[in-house]
C-alpha cells in the first residue's frame, strides 16, 4: 500500500512555510553527486547506505518531503518511507531537474 501524497513545488513552498524548515524534513535521493552539485538548503542526503538510520533516529510525526530527478524515485522512496511509519510522506512532481529554480527556501 502506497501511503504518500504526491506535491508540486508550490506546495513544497507552502509546507516550508507552515512547518518552517525545522518542523519538515527535506530528503534528497539522487545520487551523491548531484546532491554534492547542488540541493535544496537543508536537504538531507538519502541513500541505501544511511536510510535505516535515518528511518531510525527521526521523528516521524514530521512531515518529509521527497525529491528526486524528476519525480519518478522520489514516489518510492515516500511510499517506502510512509512503510516505516512516517505519517506524513510527500514525494514532490517534477523533481530537482525541473523546479531547482524556483526553490527558494
Amino acid at each position: 500500500m502506497m501511503n504518500f501524497n504526491r506535491i508540486g513545488w508550490h506546495e513544497f513552498q507552502t509546507m516550508l512555510s507552515e512547518y518552517g524548515a525545522d518542523g519538515v524534513y527535506i530528503v534528497d535521493v539522487r545520487d551523491e553527486q548531484s546532491y554534492e552539485a547542488g540541493h535544496v538548503e537543508n536537504a538531507i542526503h538519502l541513500s541505501g547506505s544511511n536510510v535505516a538510520s535515518f528511518v531510525q533516529s527521526a521523528d516521524q510525526t514530521k512531515p518529509v518531503l521527497v525529491y528526486c530527478y524528476h519525480g519518478n524515485s522520489s514516489q518510492s522512496a515516500a511510499a517506502y518511507l510512509a512503510e516505516q511509519g512516517f505519517e506524513a510522506a510527500f514525494s514532490i512532481d517534477g523533481g530537482y531537474e525541473t523546479f531547482y529554480d524556483k526553490v527558494t527556501v
